[in-house]
């Protein structure tokens, strides 16, 4: 299971009333790794003047993996995390997660970060079965 839903949530969403802090802080808590590691990308993006913040550290077990992998694969938590920290997402394998800008998704950076190139030469033989 992705997300820990407490009956409240879980009832707001029988309803269709889920606000979305509450469902980021539902994130938060279920899925620590993942948006501490986002929160700390959007961090580093805003302190910078870099066009992009991006995680080159494996995540140290399997369980902060699945939690990056389960943050980033979903959009509903996707793009509320991006909302909740004003940030434009790009994922390139197991653990680099990249934070740009949201006026830059779709430009120079942004288009070479996510491009098929950059795929292939961000591989190695250890991300086989990340």
């Amino acid at each position: 299971m992705s997300l820990g839903v407490s009956p409240q949530r879980l009832a707001e969403a029988e309803n269709g009333e889920v606000r979305e802090q509450d469902f980021v802080e539902t994130v938060r808590t279920s899925l620590p790794y993942a948006y501490d590691l986002i929160a700390r990308l959007a961090v580093e993006l805003r302190s910078g003047t870099a066009g992009f913040a991006d995680n080159r550290t494996p995540p140290p077990f399997e369980k902060e993996r699945g939690q990056l992998l389960r943050a980033l694969s979903s959009d509903a938590i996707r793009g509320s995390l991006e909302r909740h920290f004003g940030i434009a997402l790009a994922f390139q394998n197991c653990h680099r997660v990249a934070a740009f800008r949201p006026e830059a998704r779709g430009g120079e950076t942004h288009t070479r970060f996510t491009s098929l190139s950059a795929q292939i030469l961000n591989q190695s033989p250890e991300f086989r079965d990340c």
